[in-house]
C-alpha cells in the first residue's frame, strides 16, 4: 500500500490578490483553472517544483486560517528571493525551531499560513 503527497485546498477570496501573492510573489505557476461558468467561482492547481497546492473560491472548499507545511531543501535562499521582490504586505524571516533546521512562515491574503521549512 502506497500513499502519495497529499494535496492542500486553500480558500481564497480574490483571483487577482491570490495570483499576486501566490505566482509573483512565490513564484509558482498555474497549472489549470477550472470554472463550471465564466462568473462562477475559481478553482485552480498551482505548483513549484514537486509542491501543489489547489486554490478555490467555492465555498465550503477549505477554510480560512489553515496552516500548511511546506518542505524546502533552500528555505534561506528562497527567503533571499523573496525579500528582492520588496512585496509590500509581507516581510518574512527565517527562525529555527526544535523541530526543523529552519523555518519560514508567510501569511496569504485570506489568513491562510504557509510554513516552508528545512528538516
Amino acid at each position: 500500500m502506497n500513499f502519495n503527497q497529499a494535496t492542500p485546498i486553500l480558500r481564497i477570496f480574490d483571483e487577482k490578490k491570490a495570483k499576486e501573492f501566490y505566482i509573483d510573489y512565490l513564484g509558482f505557476k498555474v497549472d489549470w483553472e477550472h470554472r463550471f461558468e465564466r462568473e462562477m467561482p475559481l478553482y485552480l492547481q498551482i505548483s513549484r517544483g514537486g509542491c501543489h497546492l489547489h486554490l478555490s473560491e467555492h465555498h465550503g472548499d477549505g477554510t480560512p486560517g489553515t496552516k500548511i507545511r511546506i518542505e524546502c531543501d533552500d528555505v534561506k535562499g528562497f527567503y533571499m528571493e523573496l525579500k528582492s521582490k520588496k512585496y509590500r504586505y509581507l516581510n518574512p524571516g527565517i527562525d529555527k525551531v526544535p523541530w526543523a533546521q529552519q523555518e519560514m512562515c508567510l501569511a496569504d491574503p485570506f489568513g491562510n499560513t504557509l510554513i516552508f521549512f528545512k528538516q
